[in-house]
């Protein structure tokens, strides 16, 4: 996720300042960038650039900023609001698929305030159809019918789920096990439907849940354990909460494609491995990928791993785990738009 702060005080600017230190100790968090003032300028280009926006003002300076600005729940940013003193933060705009809820407890937990979410599924534990799919990475085919599917679920009625029996759906079973939230389901079973897409019906009404891509990127030391490897993508996707059965696909360079360990953890998991070529890896442009000189010097590129998972998950993909350290081992994660 990509955060924009925005403060208007010298004393929001402060908490703007710890905040920013806080998340940037955060793999999950792609970027954070400080904004003070000029609301009425910055506003229109925070909007389109960043996931995230995290407002410290007054709720009525906000709500005027971003009134002209809001189109969709399915493109807009989370948006949340802190006040001067950082008491409470609140979950403004995008709670479900531009995840501003979850956030919002992150930030309330990361500063001791008050966490504020006022959406109905949340405040009376349903589990939402839209949080569902924001949790497991899936994109909805119809946004329309979200408000239908939450309704019902309010209402304590029954969606049928319909999955191909070839598919690995142990992540959702896992994460409907798991999730303390309240959602009744029943499953049925079919080959007519694509084995990564989860059909969910009630009284005429359908929506079509289908994977986004998800891409673990790798780079290791020559010749690195497979034990280590494979430690360094538990740790990355226990952070997301990712069921290793989520895992679409694990990319490399093809510098690394003999390395047994990244051979071995592909095998041991049955997810396939694609390694780039090391001229797409130097034509590769991205302000999300940490640029590394010591990788450049003796490979000619900046980088192995976020460039790897961003060319492998596709076209406006995006980073959801930056590259991080696990003794000799660097994994990223992307996520595609599609």
């Amino acid at each position: 996720m990509k955060i924009a702060i925005i403060s208007v005080s010298d004393k929001g600017k402060d908490l703007a300042s710890t905040l920013k230190e806080k998340l940037d100790d955060d793999s999950t968090i792609i970027r954070t960038d400080l904004y003070h003032k000029n609301v009425r300028k910055n506003f229109p280009f925070l909007f389109y650039e960043y996931d995230a926006i995290i407002a410290i003002m007054a709720s009525g300076i906000l709500i005027r900023s971003i009134a002209s600005l809001i189109e969709s729940k399915v493109t807009d940013p989370a948006i949340l609001n802190i006040d001067d003193n950082g008491n409470f933060v609140i979950s403004i705009l995008s709670g479900h698929l531009g995840g501003a809820n979850k956030l919002t407890h992150k930030i309330a937990e990361l500063i001791n305030a008050t966490p504020v979410i006022t959406t109905s599924t949340d405040v009376n534990k349903r589990l939402g159809i839209d949080v569902l799919a924001q949790d497991l990475y899936l994109s909805i085919d119809d946004s329309k019918e979200i408000l239908f599917f939450n309704k019902a679920i309010l209402d304590e009625k029954k969606l049928n789920f319909t999955i191909n029996p070839d598919g690995n759906f142990d992540y959702l079973f896992d994460y409907l096990n798991n999730v303390t939230l309240e959602m009744d389901v029943s499953f049925d079973y079919s080959k007519e439907v694509d084995a990564d897409e989860i059909h969910v019906a009630l009284d005429g009404h359908e929506i079509i849940l289908k994977e986004r891509k998800i891409v673990v990127g790798i780079g290791c030391r020559r010749g690195k354990e497979f034990e280590k490897i494979q430690e360094g993508l538990f740790k990355s996707i226990d952070e997301l909460n990712i069921h290793k059965s989520r895992i679409n696909m694990l990319a490399s360079a093809e510098i690394k494609k003999d390395e047994d360990g990244i051979l071995k953890l592909s095998k041991e998991l049955d997810i396939p491995v694609n390694f780039v070529e090391i001229n797409k890896l130097k034509l590769f442009e991205s302000k999300d990928v940490q640029k590394s000189d010591f990788v450049y010097s003796k490979f000619g590129i900046y980088g192995v791993c976020e460039p790897s998972a961003l060319i492998t998950a596709g076209f406006d993909s995006k980073l959801i785990y930056k590259k991080t350290s696990y003794d000799g081992v660097t994994i990223s994660i992307a996520l595609s738009k599609y």
